[in-house]
């Protein structure tokens, strides 16, 4: 879009503003250098001052996340103090009126992105002003411990300074409630709808920057003590009474993230001596010089990692992303011997049927006998991920439920015991992290790999087994990266006028619209396409980046392990078919 001579001299106007009253020398410079850079006619200056001056960053149900940068459609102290500020007063009003008196109290993590533990400091002292007992995490921790701190020291609010797998010039504002803020299905969660708006209006309602008051001290630096009680009650998790076997060799790497040291010790704190960590990702580094993307999903990220597990003849990488919230796995390929990661979704099964063994309700081949004892459980799951948790539930007798995409829904499942979704989130001890928590997800698959090996098994045999079992669910995804996010608005409309007839020369049944809600599930933007052969088609914006995910499952029945190759060919020959159908829908 074109910026007329008199939007440009406005902009100016407002940037100029802007650095005579920036906190931060930094931004500060960095703008006054943009102005005059357009002043002298460089296009890509005034588009500078367009884009992070032409609106304002939106806080929503992600908090905030963005590139950072000078502007109020940035991550700067400027954003970050105001809110701080909008929601400290959002805490005061949500616990005022608690019989106690007491004060609000709220827990502050961050994680080694550039800056973070500037706004994490800052956010600190407006809380400490505004009258909030305020507590912050002692240095760059995964976003897993501050949810634990959020709930083990009875907060009614946590911030967490991240902007998670994106890439390194980004940060972000992660928000959780739990104490007296939030009722008992969000404690400990983050933030859902309509809370977020009630947030962003206290934000908006923020007076003028100088009236902002930060308090000099008074705010608590919580001791190491914190995410050492964290890998503990974690590492209690594990079951070797039950899964004894601890002989695998593991390929650890944060990607260069906060993950590494906390990971590191709770698997060795659980009894796996042999984890090697990738000492070119071993150390957090808010460049990530070694991947493109900081996200293990991306191609390339978990190069280093195969490459040091080949070198060691390792049995399993494990991988979280830079703020630890999340796990990939890889493993060597039985058929090609080439080390690939597996999917989402099939380490969610894997987690699943593991948990299921874990509670003692059998293998998932047939209903418990004790129906009573597996009603205790519920097991979910977003709906972009894998039918195939449903019917490892369903087959223990335990409830299984779809929520919409994103832990903030999974998280407020009434009587969670597990829940996953298939972009690496995986919560599998929700009543000590109330979100997808990729450390001790890494326990977990660390446990399964070594029992299978024990009995001379791999993950991928395992995974064949709950094929025969419950069919083959094959999953595949296509996401279209855009500069404009109005392109994603034009797709999402051109799908809707033109809807597709078939995918995979399967003829669609069924077509949901998710903008319009459903049973169980609030209005979101998405569509849902179901054909005759169960094949699924879900298409949908991101939530965090500029992009437009399709989520493609076939599903093809398994009558004996004789047949098991056949239907995974047939599978497979479905997938493309379908795939080649969702570019043709999208016109690409």
């Amino acid at each position: 879009m074109t910026t007329s001579p008199a939007q440009l001299e406005e902009l100016r106007a407002r940037a100029e503003a802007w650095a005579a009253s920036d906190p931060d020398p930094e931004t500060a410079a960095q703008l006054r250098a943009i102005l005059e850079q357009a002043a002298e006619g460089q296009a890509a200056a005034s588009q500078e001052l367009a884009d992070a001056f032409g609106g304002t960053l939106e806080f929503g149900t992600a908090g905030l996340r963005a590139a950072m940068g000078p502007g109020p459609n940035r991550m700067n102290r400027v954003v970050v103090r105001r809110a701080a500020a909008g929601f400290a007063q959002f805490l005061l009003e949500r616990v005022s009126g608690d019989p106690s008196g007491d004060r609000p109290r709220a827990v502050v993590g961050f994680d080694a992105r550039k800056n973070s533990h500037a706004f994490a400091l800052e956010t600190a002292a407006i809380f400490t002003a505004a009258g909030i007992q305020t507590f912050l995490l002692p240095a760059a921790l995964p976003t897993p411990v501050l949810a634990y701190a959020l709930r083990a020291l009875e907060c009614d609010g946590g911030i967490m300074v991240t902007a998670s797998h994106n890439p390194a010039q980004d940060n972000g504002y992660k928000v959780y409630l739990g104490g007296r803020a939030v009722d008992d299905a969000g404690q400990g969660a983050q933030i859902v709808a309509p809370l977020d708006a009630e947030i962003a209006e206290h934000i908006d309602a923020v007076g003028a920057l100088e009236d902002i008051a930060l308090a000099e001290s008074g705010w608590t630096v919580l001791t190491p003590n914190i995410a050492a009680e964290y890998r503990a009650s974690v590492a209690r998790l594990a079951r070797p009474d039950l899964f004894p076997a601890r002989g695998i060799k593991i390929v650890l790497t944060p990607l260069h993230g906060v993950g590494g040291t906390t990971a590191l010790g709770l698997l060795r704190e659980a009894g796996f001596p042999d984890v090697t960590v990738v000492e070119e990702q071993a150390l957090p580094d808010p460049g990530f010089p070694t991947v493109a993307f900081p996200n293990p999903e991306e191609p390339g990220a978990l190069d280093l990692a195969f490459e040091t597990a080949q070198r060691l003849e390792a049995d399993i990488v494990i991988a979280n992303d830079p703020d630890a919230d999340r796990c990939a796995v890889g493993v060597p390929d039985p058929v090609t011997q080439e080390w690939r990661m597996l999917r989402g979704d099939e380490v969610g099964a894997l987690l699943g049927a593991h948990l299921v063994r874990r509670l003692g309700l059998g293998d998932g081949a047939r209903q418990p006998a004790d129906d009573a004892e597996a009603a205790r459980y519920v097991f979910a799951n977003s709906i972009v991920s894998s039918r195939l948790l449903g019917r490892i539930a369903q087959a223990a007798g335990i409830e299984h439920r779809e929520t919409l995409t994103g832990f903030k829904w999974i998280s407020r499942v009434p009587g969670l015991t597990y829940g996953y979704e298939e972009a690496l989130g995986y919560c599998v001890a929700p009543e000590l992290v109330k979100d997808k928590d990729g450390i001790s997800a890494a326990l977990l698959i660390a446990e399964v790999a070594a029992d299978a090996k024990a009995h001379g098994e791999t993950l991928f045999d395992r995974l064949a087994a709950l094929q025969v079992l419950h069919g083959v669910h094959l999953t595949d995804q296509l996401s279209v990266r855009v500069a404009d996010l109005g392109l994603l608005n034009a797709m999402m409309v051109r799908l809707r006028e033109n809807p597709p007839a078939a995918f995979a020369d399967s003829q669609v049944e069924t077509t949901i619209d998710l903008s319009e809600g459903s049973v169980g599930l609030p209005p979101a933007e998405g569509l849902i396409w179901m054909t005759r052969d169960e094949t699924r088609v879900i298409i949908r914006p991101s939530g965090t980046e500029p992009k437009l995910k399709c989520y493609i499952e076939v599903i093809r029945p398994v009558e004996s392990s004789a047949e098991l190759s056949e239907a995974q060919a047939a599978a497979r020959q479905a997938m493309d078919a379908a795939l080649e159908d969702v570019r043709e829908a999208l016109g690409l």
